[in-house]
């Protein structure tokens, strides 16, 4: 650019301090350029950036459209660091109470991660995983996992694809899941369905038919680590209660037939609000639906605490078989 000189020490340094803020957000672009705009990217740090030293804020003169620039990306850092930070200040996320709540085993993802090896995981779903209801895509629960799994192995290469699309369900999704899912070559899979299914009226036990297909066709595709996601406990699903109650129990039954996890949403969103006394509107939007960041905020960290744990298993030298289950209902 013209208003740019080659080797300007006074603007290079201004340019460096704004790339050193921007580059406070843990994105991965090598991973983002693998599985192009649908790889998820994880949101700010959680704390505050540290400030500049005095050398970098007194050492050069900057012109006012720099300095703005260098303010503007100070306030996009701080904010996005506080709004991740205090969400589980609002309100803690608590496992829920009673029932088996532990990992059972998901060895290909947890032995990658164990060795160091770069892991794909990609989330597979409708608004739920496409992440409708949240303030910014930083918190749907693709990226809240994402951002939790590379907290924790700080030098893993973790790759979170969110490939969800509001208003599917599984006839919709059956379509695209060679393309958007086997062709990914996945080390996990979190199936996320059946909501819109109880929505429209479509008959449960066909839902099940085709999940169950497309368990089979992800399992021959290479062994992929697989959990189902069964609907949400909110007003809209409660209205229509058998319809709902026979998805969770067929996908359930499913998960086990096809020795897959299974993360029964719809149980531990009902005990936030019966056990934990939390309020419904606490983690649902005003559309009686979609959850809000709070809600995906606590389903990516109970669900991102059982991969850890498995992870924790195979370091161990704990010998897990592949046909335990991830989650049984309580």
């Amino acid at each position: 650019m013209s208003s740019l000189r080659p080797f300007c020490p006074t603007a290079w340094l201004a340019i460096s301090a704004a790339a050193a803020l921007l580059l406070l957000t843990p994105v991965s672009q090598s991973r983002a350029q693998a599985q192009a705009a649908q790889t998820t990217q994880a949101p700010a740090q959680t704390a505050d950036p540290a400030p500049a030293s005095r050398s970098q804020t007194t050492g050069a003169v900057t012109s006012p459209e720099q300095r703005g620039i260098t303010a503007r990306a100070i306030d996009k850092v701080k904010q996005a660091a506080k709004s991740a930070g205090d969400i589980f200040n609002r309100v803690p996320c608590l496992p829920p109470k009673g029932g088996s709540k532990t990992m059972g085993s998901l060895p290909h993802v947890a032995a990658k991660l164990a060795a160091g090896q770069p892991v794909v995981i990609v989330a597979f779903g409708s608004s739920s995983t496409a992440g409708y209801g949240a303030s910014s895509p930083d918190f749907n629960y693709p990226n809240r996992l994402a951002a939790q799994l590379r907290r924790h192995y700080p030098t893993a290469d973790i790759t979170v694809v969110n490939a969800g699309v509001g208003g599917e369900d599984a006839p919709e999704m059956m379509k695209r899941l060679q393309t958007q899912v086997i062709d990914l070559h996945p080390d996990m899979v979190i199936w996320q369905v059946g909501t819109n299914a109880v929505l429209r009226n479509l008959d449960p036990g066909d839902t099940a038919k085709l999940v169950e297909d497309g368990i089979s066709r992800i399992q021959a595709a290479g062994g992929a680590d697989i959990v189902l996601v069964d609907p949400q406990y909110s007003p809209a699903v409660n209205q229509r209660k058998e319809s709902a109650g026979r998805m969770v129990k067929l996908l359930g039954k499913v998960a086990e037939l096809r020795h897959v996890g299974i993360f029964p949403r719809f149980e531990v969103m009902r005990d936030w609000h019966e056990n934990q006394s939390i309020p419904v509107e606490s983690f649902v939007i005003a559309d009686g639906l979609h959850m809000n960041d709070w809600g995906y905020a606590c389903f990516a960290q109970l669900l991102g605490d059982d991969i850890i744990r498995s992870v924790g298993q195979i370091k161990l030298g704990v010998n897990v078989p592949a046909d335990v289950r991830t989650y049984r209902p309580m």
